[in-house]
């Protein structure tokens, strides 16, 4: 009998090993994080210890890239595999848009799914929710997160500065009110609530003119759009983030048994600019500092979590940025007047919106104690091959063409890089890089965002730089070598059919 229930046990634990033999996966994504931001990439005037520390025990990327400058193209190209400009429609959504991720067809988390893993998404979504513009903000909104592969969904629809200011978990607005009914509206004013154009003196942050964050006053914050109802169910700015991490632990908790995939999609430091108490005036920054503080910490609370729960060896974290650094960008936060010296984009040209450099170059860093040796690799890596990565990790075949396998480079195991890469500012103008060589293809727009006061890498004439010897893009080779010029024009255009 003893026998019996000791092969009995062997068998149980066998079971629980090989299910635990799959790494859970946690990819975290902060919003408008620059380059220069974390200390561990150079930044001095403010210090990211937990980044540091999550860097120094893995791979830390030096030539890492989101695919787009601003978000919603960038998190598209991550979900699908897929370059966003390929799909009209991919450009930053209002706060009430319709799902721009196809819900037949490969995913990120469809991929984790096929694999046996438990998927969710903790935090900023901003890919659009249900069928259309037109919804019901007070019944179960579909298709949403949980149609594109997520198990589990905790998310605010779009971004900070956009209403609706409201948590949904999977397809429902948390804690709405019957009595008091949400309505959305971005082309007029809905409902009675005070706006930040009509009533300035109720605001406790100020918004700088011409951006747009005008419209309804939520926590005292103007907001981009107007919103009426679901005064129970608003989030306040301080508290919202606390709300994410709280879910992001609590998943890792319940599903620390069996394979698990979460996407905790970080707000900071995206405007507004409203930390938690405890990191106010903490950095010398002002609140842009602040923020970045408060996304360390939790990064180290959820490096913690797994710790606690005796799953930190096989648990596998990557951590990276949307695109590049903004100061200005329509709040007056300090995040302008209290820079003092500090230099979020680090040694390269441009920000958010840019085809330069700083638009999409972003921290990167992939950790898996025991089995991801620390080092730090100069290989030209995407955000966009995490499909074709995790589908060569779990064996499945991958139906993408953008997305490439570079499983091995994320592991630490080679520095090849991949072939090239294109890069997307805000106007569609797109941008190559192969091997050392970046050439950015002429366009018409303008070649400063006045708002924001970036450089948006727009020319009428063409650019090419040597990023080896040239990694602030100061000198355009362009007329010095033509033939690369061609070459790289070439190969711009062959992707783009």
């Amino acid at each position: 009998m003893k026998s019996v229930i000791s092969l009995t046990l062997i068998f149980f634990v066998f079971l629980k090993l090989s299910a635990q033999q799959k790494p859970n996966v946690i990819f975290i994504l902060a919003d408008d994080l620059g380059y220069g931001d974390v200390s561990s990439y150079g930044a001095t005037k403010i210090s990211t210890p937990n980044l540091d520390n999550l860097a120094a025990q893995g791979v830390r990327f030096t030539n890492a890239h989101a695919t787009s400058s601003t978000c919603t193209p960038s998190r598209y190209a991550i979900m699908t595999g897929e370059y966003p400009w390929r799909k009209s429609g991919t450009r930053i959504l209002p706060g009430d848009a319709a799902l721009i991720v196809p819900t037949e067809g490969p995913t990120l988390p469809k991929i984790f799914k096929h694999a046996g893993y438990t998927t969710a998404v903790v935090g900023k979504w901003h890919l659009g929710l249900g069928d259309a513009v037109a919804k019901n903000w007070n019944g179960a909104i579909k298709p949403g997160p949980n149609e594109t592969g997520f198990d589990y969904s905790f998310i605010f629809p779009a971004t900070a500065d956009r209403v609706p200011t409201v948590f949904m978990e999977n397809h429902h607005v948390v804690a709405l009110d019957s009595d008091d009914p949400i309505e959305v509206n971005y082309q007029k004013k809905v409902g009675n609530d005070p706006t930040g154009l009509e009533n300035p003196e109720l605001l406790k942050m100020k918004s700088s003119p011409n951006h747009g964050h005008n419209n309804t006053i939520v926590n005292g914050v103007g907001r981009i759009g107007y919103m009426s109802g679901g005064h129970r169910a608003r989030w306040t700015d301080e508290e919202m983030p606390m709300t994410f991490l709280y879910k992001a632990n609590s998943f890792i908790e319940d599903h620390k048994d069996k394979p698990f995939f979460l996407f905790y999609a970080l707000t900071e430091p995206h405007v507004p600019r409203m930390p938690s108490t405890m990191f106010k005036d903490q950095s010398g920054l002002g609140y842009r500092g602040d923020a970045i503080l408060q996304l360390d910490w939790a990064v180290g609370e959820i490096m913690k979590q797994l710790t606690y729960l005796g799953i930190e060896d096989n648990t596998l974290i990557i951590f990276s940025s949307d695109n590049g650094p903004v100061l200005d960008d329509g709040y007056v936060d300090g995040a302008v007047t209290q820079l003092n010296g500090h230099t979020p984009w680090g040694p390269l040209r441009g920000g958010k919106y840019s085809t330069y450099e700083a638009g999409t170059r972003v921290p990167m860093m992939v950790s898996w104690p025991g089995t991801i040796k620390p080092s730090v690799s100069d290989a030209l890596f995407s955000q966009i091959d995490l499909m074709a990565s995790f589908s060569k990790m779990f064996g499945i075949v991958s139906e993408t063409t953008d997305s490439h396998d570079m499983l091995e480079v994320m592991l630490g195991n080679s520095t090849q890089d991949r072939d090239y890469l294109i890069e997307q500012g805000s106007s569609d103008n797109l941008a190559i890089i192969q091997g050392d060589w970046k050439y950015i293809a002429p366009s018409k727009g303008r070649e400063i965002n006045e708002l924001v006061n970036i450089e948006l890498g727009n020319s009428i004439k063409p650019q090419l730089f040597n990023l080896s010897d040239d990694l602030g893009e100061t000198t355009n080779l362009a007329e010095k070598y033509p033939n690369k010029v061609k070459e790289l024009q070439k190969k711009l255009e062959e992707v783009r059919k």
